[in-house]
């Protein structure tokens, strides 16, 4: 398909899949241009749309490819995006942070399972667990937050279970959040403590 589109293979290749953070079930890496396809798939999908409160992309697919390889080539200061890779390789997801606001030394999480098959096994909560380890480890920022459906409570118990506190309810665009948060502290506390396993009820959106 990217022959079809382009002409030649992209820029950026599945031979550029690099491995920025491991976790225990997922790792992350940046982003590529072949993950277009998956990333597609899961944009125009209702249910996962719903999931992300917001609404399927209507875009055609040649132009959110073009979209896709623009975000690659000249990424956003204010966010930063990983592909989620189970740890043989499969991509199953994404996850980001954004408006990243370092004089306040803080941003917000977001992350999308899209293969249904890995949810309530894990990967979800083992991807917010490792995004955060790279956060707090390698960054300056000291606080991360993020909303959530209020109504997603397999969402937010699973965020709590990262270090995550429910701070208040948020109305936006028509809709209920609980705003959420995590401080570089907390997390450390939780990182350095005694090790649980990673159950299901992972957010799948957030």
């Amino acid at each position: 398909m990217f022959k079809r589109v382009f002409g030649k293979s992209p820029k950026s290749t599945d031979t550029e899949k690099q491995p920025i953070v491991s976790g225990d079930k997922v790792v992350l890496r940046d982003k590529v241009l072949s993950d277009a396809e998956d990333d597609y798939a899961w944009r125009t999908d209702e249910e996962l749309a719903t999931l992300d409160a917001t609404r399927p992309l209507r875009m055609a697919f040649n132009d959110f490819l073009r979209y896709t390889r623009e975000e690659i080539d000249y990424p956003s200061p204010r966010s930063r995006r990983f592909a989620i890779d189970t740890l043989d390789g499969r991509h199953i997801g994404n996850c980001m942070y954004y408006d990243i606001d370092l004089n306040r030394g803080q941003a917000e999480l977001g992350i999308m399972i899209g293969e249904r098959e890995y949810w309530s096994r894990g990967y979800g909560t083992d991807s917010v667990n490792t995004l955060l380890k790279h956060i707090f480890n390698s960054t300056s920022i000291s606080r991360v937050y993020l909303h959530t459906l209020d109504w997603n409570h397999r969402a937010r118990n699973s965020f709590a279970k990262s270090g995550f506190k429910e701070l208040r309810p948020v109305r936006r665009n028509g809709l209920d959040f609980i705003y959420m948060e995590v401080w570089r502290t907390e997390w450390e506390r939780i990182a350095n403590g005694p090790r649980a396993p990673i159950a299901g009820g992972e957010p799948d959106q957030g």
